[in-house]
């Protein structure tokens, strides 16, 4: 646990002295967060006892190794829904980079369907072109067992892993996505149409999030940074 805040007050020293010429030590930020009621962003896995089973029906292939070492290795997925007035929800299904944390896809969509999943997933392979086989992980909707899913999977060598049921922590980082988009974007707008929710998503994931949102797990660099760090290397 002392690792883990040593990494986060880090990130935010790094951040300070980079972004705003601040100079500060990693104590006094310690002490600063302890002040201030934040909520948590770790994807540690806290104490849960499931009151389901815990044998899974689909391999899990990911096992909460939530670090991988390159882009295009691990990518994670799942759907939320966004209320549109009182009675009206749309759903967005996002797919992360693990490396770097970068929302690679997004869609939104009337229906949770088989639809959403395979139509995200094809603008990820479209824009990441993978030529290697990548750990596809997600929970087990039907959405992501669905023979045109599984078929579009085994066509690009994409090797399905799925989260035991009822256990969100084997998705974490995707789960710890949709909270702070939700905290940050959804929950602070009231919308009237999907043509806004999209606006907003994309507002937020493209502009915000890809760009200017760093990630402890990143060292405090924003996805885009860190990608485009690796690539500069290789």
């Amino acid at each position: 646990m002392k690792a883990k805040k040593r990494i986060g007050t880090r990130a935010f020293k790094i951040i300070l002295l980079r972004d705003y010429g601040v100079t500060i030590s990693e104590g006094r930020i310690l002490r600063l967060l302890k002040s201030m009621t934040l909520p948590k962003m770790s994807t540690i896995k806290p104490k849960f006892k499931s009151k389901q089973s815990t044998e899974c029906s689909s391999d899990n292939l990911l096992k909460q190794e939530f670090n991988p070492q390159s882009p295009n290795q691990v990518w994670t997925t799942d759907f939320t829904y966004i209320s549109i007035g009182p009675k009206r929800h749309v759903y967005l299904c996002a797919i992360l980079d693990l490396y770097s944390r970068k929302c690679i896809a997004w869609k939104v969509s009337d229906r949770i369907d088989e639809q959403l999943a395979c139509d995200t997933l094809r603008i990820a392979i479209n824009k990441r072109k993978p030529k290697e086989s990548i750990i596809y992980h997600s929970a087990q909707g039907s959405q992501f067992k669905s023979a045109p899913f599984r078929k579009l999977l085994d066509g690009h060598q994409l090797l399905a892993s799925y989260s035991k049921p009822g256990y969100p922590y084997d998705n974490a980082v995707t789960e710890v996505f949709f909270k702070y988009l939700k905290q940050r974007e959804i929950n602070r707008r009231t919308y009237h149409s999907i043509q806004e929710v999209k606006l907003s998503c994309f507002e937020y994931i493209e502009q915000f999030y890809n760009n200017y949102n760093p990630h402890s797990a990143n060292n405090g660099l924003t996805p885009n940074q860190k990608e485009e760090n690796y690539f500069k290397k290789t």
